[in-house]
């Protein structure tokens, strides 16, 4: 059971890694392309390495559980720190005269 739900997990967050993939593709200028990537990798990093924590526990000894609370700490600082970084490189984008993309002007 903890091996389907470890799957689901990774699979899931393979998706949103590849979403973010399409919405780098797609996406007409660098603030929605930071979006599309920073949304998506923030929750599909987390997912990966959630599935790859609980998948760890087997078999439940206290070496493998001391190991997954290291690796869900991972996730915690990605959780924390991708968002962080793209506000940042966001704020930069701003202060550095980067305009954004408006509706009526050619894709870049």
């Amino acid at each position: 059971m903890i091996d389907v739900i470890s799957m689901i997990l990774i699979g899931l967050g393979i998706f949103f890694f590849a979403s973010g993939v399409i919405g780098l593709l797609r996406f007409p200028d660098f603030y929605t392309r930071l979006h599309a990537a920073g949304k998506s990798d923030s929750l599909g990093s987390v997912l990966v390495v959630a599935g790859f924590a609980l998948y760890n526990l087997q078999p439940f000894t206290l070496e493998n559980c001391l190991v997954s609370i290291k690796i869900l700490f991972i996730a915690l600082f990605i959780f924390i720190a991708s968002p962080t970084a793209c506000h940042a490189i966001t704020q930069t984008a701003m202060a550095l005269g980067i305009e954004p993309w408006r509706k009526g002007d050619k894709r870049r």
